[in-house]
């Protein structure tokens, strides 16, 4: 594009928007110069690390979840280029899905970041300073989890034959698979660390529940004509993403907790008061996202193959 195709250009873009062109390029002719740093927010970025004690490794484990929150962020943006497509093709659905992939198999090897990284004796210390806040309570993780599948296969695994599949979003939201996690074992109660993640997010989880309904991952799969369905790279991108969120990454998850919190009989309680032995191993949970995709066999041994 030569300088008089790209100012026409330019000018209808602007005239279309009903903006005037002189004056958007008067403000350019004022604009200062983009850099790295104003353009990553470096040094806002750098400045959200806030330990709440004197162990170093604190450090490493707020700056490990903040990427992690990121990772979800980046995420989220590749479910919806896929989620709020009024049409999408076999090969955009793929080339979306490798990518959710990609960054969920940088969560799964980015434990040892963890597991490595930080001094056994340091994260029993500021671990203490930490309660009741847990890594349960990331919201992001819980919308991925809503936009990839219908909200049955999230539902707790003692409730799924019986619950009523039209029932409300709140009744859904009660009975999902981590609330359990969410209440004292013994009683029933919910514990702090659910009431303070409700009351933040609880509305805004609804919401978001009732928005992907009838476009998350598994329900946008299902409306696509039916050779699409049959798309063998499209089917071997979804059961690699539901393997990979579902049982890769929880088992790289449940083996670093396991380093800090020690084995079955001597097993510490998470930071938020839960079970998370049962809570995180998926042969407990058994979140499938798109069951349909997979065997009987497959489906009787989840998170054990």
């Amino acid at each position: 594009m030569n300088k008089e195709e790209l100012l026409k250009a330019i000018d209808d873009k602007y005239n279309e928007l009903g903006v005037s062109t002189e004056t958007m390029l008067e403000g350019l002719l004022w604009s200062k110069p983009i850099t790295y740093w104003d353009y990553i927010q470096t040094d806002a970025l750098l400045g959200l690390q806030i330990p709440r004690t004197t162990e170093p490794d604190e450090m490493v484990f707020i700056m490990y979840h903040q990427v992690n929150e990121l990772l979800f962020k980046m995420i989220l943006w590749e479910i919806d280029q896929v989620a709020k497509s009024d049409e999408i093709s076999a090969e955009k659905f793929s080339k979306h899905l490798t990518r959710i992939s990609r960054y969920f198999d940088m969560l799964c090897s980015s434990f040892s970041v963890m597991a490595d990284g930080m001094d056994v004796e340091q994260y029993l210390k500021f671990r203490n300073a930490l309660t009741p806040a847990s890594g349960f309570q990331s919201a992001q993780y819980r919308k991925v989890e809503f936009a990839s599948t219908e909200l049955i296969n999230l539902i707790d695994s003692r409730f799924r034959d019986t619950i009523d599949r039209s029932s409300s979003f709140k009744n859904a939201y009660d009975h999902l698979y981590w609330q359990a996690a969410g209440k004292n074992y013994t009683t029933g109660q919910k514990t702090t660390l659910l009431k303070l993640f409700e009351k933040k997010y609880m509305g805004e989880f609804i919401d978001f529940m009732e928005d992907y309904r009838d476009c998350n991952l598994s329900a946008k799969f299902k409306q696509l004509p039916k050779e699409t369905k049959e798309n063998k790279e499209l089917i071997e991108a979804m059961r690699h993403y539901d393997y990979t969120v579902n049982v890769k990454w929880v088992m790289a998850h449940y083996n670093a907790a396991g380093k800090y919190l020690g084995g079955d009989d001597t097993a510490l309680e998470a930071t938020g008061g839960s079970n998370w032995r049962k809570y995180l191993h998926p042969k407990y949970q058994r979140r499938i996202f798109f069951p349909y995709l997979w065997s009987e066999e497959e489906l009787k041994n989840w998170g054990t193959f």
